[in-house]
């Protein structure tokens, strides 16, 4: 018994100092962005902001257009979520329950794209995007992004998990595949939507690539764009970039606050069959 709670302590404290250690660079984003810019890379390192420059929340906004860099970030990342949230799930299905030739071999080749490094086909994007006029637009952004191997191996995993009597009986009674899809295995599959929909959103929030390539007008810089504005040729304001990175993670907080249950529980799920 000694032996167990002495165990416990001891996993108890590893994952103790794990989180501090994955938090701490979030804590020194926060106290950065409360400090004068010369006062950001100090040393030692200075953990409380003396004073305290609540002014630069106050500045951000004045000297830049943080308003349409968060309205585009966010335009993307709902817009990008939706549509992969409805084409994954809706491909999901047809390779969980359709029976077609060749179904296990083209669901191992989408699967397999996930393998490739998007740096071997960027190019090619880029030329394609070119041609139907869609550069320096949102829409190139999400033309780009509405598919996802991912999502589909997600939901696909999820879907499996469902009884397939459940199918049978709504066949019974005359509800089309479509019909199954939409009232049975999406209002099923929350936990596993909310995962999709969590990561998708991030990942599109966060992007800095993909918008640095075709968004060259300032008017649809997303946030991460924006926030290089801030970096001149021979000195960067980081008190100004700390208060906009924060600025930039707290709606990412917010939604994993809120839909972390379903994440953990969908993540947990996906694996499980029968």
């Amino acid at each position: 018994m000694g032996v167990r709670i002495a165990g416990k302590t001891v996993g108890v404290v590893f994952l103790v100092v794990a989180a501090a250690a994955m938090l701490l660079p979030f804590f020194w984003m926060v106290v950065s962005s409360l400090k004068h810019n010369n006062d950001v890379f100090t040393i030692p390192v200075q953990w409380l902001p003396d004073p305290v420059v609540w002014h630069n929340y106050v500045e951000i906004w004045q000297r830049s257009d943080m308003t349409t860099w968060l309205r585009n970030t966010l335009l993307l990342a709902v817009v990008v979520t939706v549509l992969q949230v409805f084409t994954g799930s809706f491909a999901a299905y047809g390779f969980a329950r359709m029976r077609f030739p060749g179904r296990d071999v083209l669901f191992l080749a989408y699967i397999g794209t996930m393998a490739v490094p998007w740096q071997s086909y960027m190019i090619p994007q880029f030329v394609l995007m070119s041609k139907i006029h869609l550069n320096d637009t949102l829409w190139a952004i999400v033309a780009l992004q509405a598919f996802g191997a991912f999502g589909v191996f997600l939901m696909k995993q999820y879907f499996e998990s469902v009884p397939e009597s459940l199918n049978e009986a709504a066949r019974i009674d005359g509800l089309s595949e479509y019909g199954i899809w939409r009232r049975i295995m999406m209002p099923l599959s929350v936990p596993a939507i909310a995962s999709l929909t969590l990561l998708t959103f991030v990942n599109t929030w966060n992007d800095y690539l993909g918008p640095l390539i075709y968004l060259r007008s300032a008017q649809n810089w997303t946030i991460q764009l924006g926030l290089k504005t801030f970096i001149s040729q021979y000195d960067a304001e980081y008190a100004l970039i700390m208060t906009g990175s924060v600025l930039s993670v707290l709606p990412i907080a917010v939604i994993f606050m809120l839909g972390q249950r379903y994440f953990v529980e969908g993540i947990a799920s996906t694996g499980v069959k029968g």
